[in-house]
Parts: C-alpha cells; sequence; structure tokens
C-alpha cells in the first residue's frame, strides 16, 4: 500500500486538528503552515473531509475548521479508505475491485495478498486520531529537550 499525496496531507491535516481539540476553529492557513501543505491542495482536501462528516467549519474572523467528533472516534483507516480507497495491495483482494483475476485457480499469491491486506486494514482500524496526536506531541516534547555534554 502507498499512501499518496493527498492521503499525506488529509492524515496530517486531521493530525493537526485532533492537537487542538476543543481548542476551537484553526485557519486553513495555520493548518498548512504547521504541516508544511499547499494552501490552495488543503482547501480541497478539507472540503472532502468536510462533505464526509469529519470537519464542521465556522465562518468569521475566528473561523475555520475543527473536528466534527472527538479524535478518539476518528480512524486512520477511515481517512486512509476516504482519499486512498481500499488497502488492499492488488486488485485481486480488493473487495470493491470488478477485476476478475484469470488465473486465480492456480495463483499461489493469494492467500499472502489478504494477509497483506488484513494486517494492513488491522492496524489502520485500531489506530485514532488520539493516539496520532498523542505521539506527535511525544516527538514534539522529544524534538524541545536539548542535551548539553
Amino acid at each position: 500500500m502507498k499512501i499518496s499525496t493527498k492521503g499525506d496531507y488529509a492524515t496530517r491535516a486531521l493530525q493537526e486538528l485532533s492537537m487542538h481539540y476543543n481548542e476551537g476553529p484553526l485557519r486553513i492557513q495555520e493548518i498548512a503552515q504547521r504541516q508544511d501543505i499547499p494552501v490552495r491542495y488543503l482547501e480541497q482536501l478539507l472540503l472532502i473531509l468536510k462533505r464526509a462528516g469529519y470537519l464542521e467549519s465556522k465562518r468569521g474572523v475566528r473561523g475555520g475548521y475543527y473536528l466534527a467528533k472527538s479524535p478518539h472516534l476518528i480512524t486512520l483507516g477511515e481517512i486512509i479508505r476516504l482519499m486512498e480507497g481500499s488497502p488492499a495491495p492488488i486488485f485481486c483482494v480488493d473487495p470493491s475491485s470488478q477485476e476478475k483475476c484469470t488465473v486465480e485457480k492456480i495463483c499461489g499469491f493469494q492467500g499472502i495478498w489478504v494477509e497483506i491486506r488484513d494486517t494492513i486494514a488491522h492496524i489502520l482500524d485500531n489506530v485514532t486520531f488520539e493516539e496520532i496526536g498523542r505521539r506527535a506531541r511525544l516527538r514534539i516534547a522529544s524534538k524541545s529537550v536539548s542535551y548539553h555534554i
């Protein structure tokens, strides 16, 4: 499974919003600057996330975007599927695929591809944005500590 720029930027934007959950809306420019995402691209992604019910927005001077639900209720898997589609490594084990495998009866790989798909899905579906925010805070804290010898 490979994450595109679209999936990368969407998950990073949600990480930022998760880290500031219940602090009020964040302006697009703030999210873009903190996560190094182009503003125009971020605008498009935030609209997709809003239409899918993950975000709310507020207009005005103190406006911006905020999570529509708690970060502990949003999994990485939900967002990856929204932005990228199925995490299946190949079409023959993708439940949404319309393609039919011509060598399915003799294929020695299908079980492996299923195992890979299911392992990836398990990880994605068991990591919430609350956890991602916690991990980000720990990294930020560890980077701000300076060691003097």
